[in-house]
């Protein structure tokens, strides 16, 4: 078996070529052609997610993200994999338009951090997210509905949570340590067992800095989800 994985990508780029990344470095290979077949679609023209949400405009978004998946389906490809987590309110919106599957980070995400969290018995987990994925709910029914506690940081700390994403690695900058050792700090004192990295940008904070264990990257999650699909083996962590 080998599956093709089409991409969406581009939301921001510097996330897309993260996730082709770990795709590659967490993939079972001797050779070039046991690596996983995929097709990357960047697409950084589609308007900003967030907005959309936040201004109840979504048709254009959703009508681009499904011409990018049809693109992709018709190329051959197998299953959709979408490296933006605000993105996937609208991948709800599409799936059932597409002959073939959307491998649903956030989902998975929260599938496998319930099993993590029975180990350790902290059920709380922190979301770090835009502003669009928090309105959404997304992450918070998906959590929920595995039995664990979503906690959302305070208004102070959700702007820090945004300066970094949009201030900072969008902005192609370094993040701020500042201002991510006060938004640690909030979700300690909160007894969050775990926080997800709930956005792409956070993503790439997250793998270019050692941020400590509490921090799960469901970049990752997908990333392994993905390997698994095309019926490749992901190597066992280190």
């Amino acid at each position: 078996m080998n599956r093709k994985i089409g991409v969406i990508g581009g939301m921001g780029p510097m996330a897309s070529q993260l996730f082709y990344k770990m795709v590659t470095e967490k993939t079972v290979a001797d050779r070039d052609q046991d690596h996983v077949p995929m097709m990357i679609l960047s697409d950084p023209q589609m308007p900003d997610r967030t907005q959309a949400i936040l201004s109840g405009k979504t048709d254009e978004v959703t009508a681009r993200l499904l011409e990018d998946a049809r693109t992709l389906e018709n190329c051959g490809c197998d299953a959709i994999a979408i490296t933006c987590n605000t993105a996937h309110y609208f991948a709800d919106k599409i799936a059932g338009e597409l002959r073939i599957p959307i491998i649903h980070m956030i989902r998975e995400t929260a599938e496998e951090t319930a099993k993590e969290a029975a180990a350790t018995g902290n059920r709380r987990v922190a979301i770090l997210a835009t502003d669009g994925t928090i309105r959404t709910g997304l992450y918070q029914k998906a959590l929920k509905a595995q039995g664990l506690e979503p906690f959302v940081p305070g208004p102070e700390s959700q702007a820090l949570v945004m300066h970094e994403i949009y201030d900072c690695v969008k902005a192609g900058l370094p993040y701020d340590r500042e201002a991510w050792a006060d938004i640690h700090r909030e979700l300690a004192g909160h007894g969050c067992g775990r926080a997800l990295l709930a956005c792409t940008e956070l993503s790439v904070i997250g793998s270019d800095n050692d941020l400590g264990d509490m921090y799960k990257d469901p970049l990752e999650v997908l990333a392994r989800r993905v390997i698994e699909f095309s019926g490749h083996k992901v190597k066992p962590d280190r």
